[in-house]
């Protein structure tokens, strides 16, 4: 019965997700689907396989490249992108870097992390995207809980929690003025576990870096970082070989990865059972801050 349950209510969110994914492309003219090769664009590029089926998916890939990424993360990217056949738009932090837009950072905990903001805004504005569908679920961090469905951003693509539109039944609204667009998010009602579940029900093919391996890593207040050459490691800061995963994959310089024997899918969804810290505990940007996360998206983050 709890098997049957669980099929049913994964169904709803995927039936939720592409109608969510429908509407885009029928309300928008200049849809993306930003993609990070993580998990939850991976399940978002699934259900957009599924919503548009048999055609092909009527929105390019956008993916803000920060040059510090994993290199399973960016072959994963490219695989994908190749079998599928669909187009893909790459925003480069290193060309923000370049132009003088950003200015790197320095010291021990440099990362390009939030320089994605700019990158991403001007990326966005290139393309005259008018709707980014982003894989944030609310269970995610706290900031997140405060989006709709269709989030609205204003000219300089910033948010502003007490300017949404109310989303009454299944009624989305994207109207918009010129310049503002839209960030979607067909994962809102998702938890981790949904994910996880998702991908072990429809067998959907994920970065290696997601499962057990052993990897030299160190430990930097409490977060396993990847011994990588982006990171700027301290003399105090030993390497050690750790069996290893990562629960969430971005920027290298400030993704943790968690100890764990979970070699497969199974074994997975028990560890994430049975979690006491969220998978973006795990993340070295979000402890710069109380307020981390809320203020890149009031800067236009995601």
């Amino acid at each position: 019965m709890s098997e049957l349950k669980n099929t049913s209510h994964l169904k709803q969110l995927e039936n939720e997700g592409i109608y969510i994914m429908r509407e885009v492309a029928a309300q928008f003219e200049r849809p993306v689907l930003l993609f990070s090769g993580g998990k939850d664009s991976i399940v978002m590029f699934h259900l957009a396989l599924k919503a548009f089926h048999p055609g092909r998916i009527p929105f390019p890939l956008m993916h803000v490249d920060t040059g510090h990424n994993f290199k399973e993360t960016i072959e994963f990217r490219d695989k994908l992108v190749k079998k599928y056949d669909v187009d893909l738009i790459i925003g480069s932090v290193q060309d923000s870097i370049d132009e003088g837009k950003v200015e790197e950072e320095t010291g021990p905990d440099a990362s390009r992390n939030a320089l994605q903001t700019v990158t991403l805004l001007d990326t966005l504005k290139k393309h005259q995207v008018d709707a980014a569908l982003g894989g944030g679920r609310r269970d995610e961090e706290k900031a997140r809980a405060k989006e709709r469905f269709f989030s609205h951003r204003d000219v300089f693509g910033q948010w502003d929690p007490k300017n949404q539109r109310p989303e009454l039944w299944n009624l989305y609204n994207g109207r918009k003025s010129q310049g503002e667009n839209f960030r979607v998010f067909p994962l809102s009602n998702w938890t981790e576990m949904d994910v996880w579940q998702y991908i072990a029900q429809e067998n959907i093919d994920i970065p290696s870096l997601y499962f057990a391996h052993d990897r030299k890593v160190f430990d930097r207040r409490g977060v396993w970082l990847a011994d990588t050459e982006f990171v700027n490691r301290m003399d105090e800061e030993k390497l050690v070989t750790k069996t290893v995963r990562f629960r969430t994959i971005g920027d290298a310089t400030c993704t943790g990865a968690v100890l764990s024997e979970a070699s497969d899918l199974e074994e997975i969804i028990q560890e994430v059972a049975s979690a006491r810290e969220t998978e973006r505990g795990t993340r070295h940007d979000d402890k710069r801050s109380e307020t981390a996360m809320e203020d890149r998206k009031r800067q236009g983050y995601f």
